[in-house]
């Protein structure tokens, strides 16, 4: 979970194109999702929505239209398709609380176990229709996971979550995000599923090993690194 020079995707358990996203990361760049630093992002509630707003902070959230709305209906099923996911549900929100998802998110990640926790959400909602805004569903996952059921269903009533998601969500508005799925390499941004294959070349060529040329090229312009009292190796060459 640790960040990589700033590299990091934007996540939600609310968007198909995020866990299609993170489906083809899996299959495809698989070492990639424990190379960046995963944030969530929801739709805050109005406690949530308290606690931005206490920090000046407004995020670019502006509701659906029904255009839109149907328009992603017919996406998400064509890109279902394309993928082999034949089984894809769309699941009815009701009146939903995506902290009570994402706090338990930030709880299973204390434990090192978010990327399991994003697989078994992503599962639940999209491929068995439940509603994952649902204490009971959220600890049916943590029981799944081996994890603490009662910590993970009641993590949108922890204070010190809240307070976290909060700075979390405040962090992506500093960030610029403005939909998910979002990737940061550096100065450079990547929105939507269909650019993870540009964020991952970006991020191969600026966490490439160095060269032996470079490298030479360090040890010139930094004599110091060589100075008296460096290990400098052996004439075996292993250090």
């Amino acid at each position: 979970m640790a960040s990589r020079r700033g590299s990091r995707w934007y996540f939600s358990l609310r968007s198909p194109y995020s866990w299609f996203a993170y489906r083809d990361m899996s299959l495809t760049n698989p070492e990639m999702l424990d190379a960046v630093e995963w944030l969530p992002f929801w739709e805050p509630d109005e406690w949530t929505a308290r606690l931005l707003a206490e920090q000046g902070v407004t995020l670019p959230i502006v509701p659906m239209s029904r255009a839109k709305n149907f328009y992603i209906l017919q996406d998400t099923r064509r890109l279902a398709t394309a993928r082999g996911l034949t089984e894809i549900t769309w699941p009815i929100d009701r009146e939903p609380c995506w902290e009570v998802a994402h706090l338990a998110w930030l709880a299973a990640a204390d434990e090192g176990r978010g990327q399991e926790f994003v697989a078994a959400a992503s599962r639940a909602r999209w491929q068995e229709g439940k509603n994952i805004s649902e204490p009971a569903v959220i600890a049916g996952i943590a029981a799944e996971l081996g994890l603490d059921a009662d910590r993970l269903s009641t993590a949108a009533q922890d204070e010190g979550l809240r307070e976290r998601g909060a700075a979390l969500l405040a962090e992506s508005a500093h960030d610029g995000l403005f939909g998910v799925p979002f990737f940061i390499n550096g100065r450079e941004k990547f929105w939507g599923v269909d650019r993870v294959d540009a964020f991952v070349r970006a991020f191969r060529e600026t966490h490439a090993p160095a060269t032996p040329a470079e490298l030479d090229q360090d040890f010139a312009g930094n004599p110091g690194l060589l100075a008296a009292g460096a290990d400098q190796g052996h004439a075996g060459g292993c250090g």
